[in-house]
Formats: C-alpha cells, sequence, structure tokens
C-alpha cells in the first residue's frame, strides 16, 4: 500500500487561508475550491486548508494545540526563512531561538495554527527513521 503525505488545518476562511499560505509558501494552491484548498510543497507533503464548519466528525481541539514542523538543513536558513516570512506577512510567536535540539522559529497563521522551522544543531540529529 502507498499513502501520500498530508496535513489537513482546519480554517475558519479557507480563501484568506490560501492567500496567506500562498505568500508563504511562494506557490499557487493546485486545488481551490469555497471548502477547501491544496498546496503541494517542494518535499512532496501536502498541507489542506479545510473549512472547519464542514468538518465531519466537528473538530474539538483549538489551533495552536499541535505545530507544523518545516526542517531546514542549516542553522543560517532559519535566520533566513524568518526574515523570508517576516517579508510575506507572518505573525511571529517566537523568533529565532536558540533551543536544546538546535535553532527554531515559530509563526502562526490567521487561525492561530503553529508553523516551527527549525535545524538541528550538530550533534543533536535524530536518528533516521
Amino acid at each position: 500500500m502507498t499513502y501520500s503525505n498530508m496535513i489537513l488545518l482546519y480554517v475558519s476562511d479557507p480563501a484568506a487561508s490560501a492567500r496567506f499560505y500562498g505568500r508563504l509558501f511562494g506557490r499557487a494552491p493546485v486545488e481551490q475550491s469555497q471548502t477547501f484548498v491544496l498546496f503541494v510543497l517542494s518535499s512532496g507533503l501536502r498541507v489542506g486548508l479545510w473549512g472547519r464548519g464542514g468538518v465531519a466528525p466537528a473538530p474539538t481541539a483549538l489551533p495552536g494545540a499541535s505545530e507544523i514542523g518545516f526542517n531546514v538543513k542549516e542553522i543560517e536558513a532559519v535566520d533566513a526563512t524568518h526574515a523570508d516570512w517576516v517579508r510575506r506577512g507572518a505573525q511571529i510567536a517566537l523568533p529565532p531561538t536558540d533551543l536544546d535540539f538546535g535553532r527554531s522559529f515559530v509563526a502562526v497563521d490567521p487561525d492561530g495554527h503553529r508553523l516551527r522551522v527549525y535545524a538541528f544543531a550538530e550533534g543533536s540529529l535524530p536518528v533516521e527513521a
């Protein structure tokens, strides 16, 4: 069986979220309707934005209860991505910061979903699956 990886975010306004993520990702969605938007990133990851009112069963967790992680290979890329995302209009919850695993920053989307960009410090790389 073959699976394709997708993250679904429940959003209040799919069109507004499509504009935000289109600016952030620097690409247009591959699919867009009034209730659903789909982006395919260069890594192959699919990010779906689904209008909260049409989700069954209805979601119970609030945005911000989890994060999407975007791993960049170099520590310097964290700061560069941060600067780029700020230029693209992202709201920053945590500026670039050195943490125990490496360097990271956190942005939030219009619904409060957390987007963490990070690079592992040398010697702290996790074991590959």
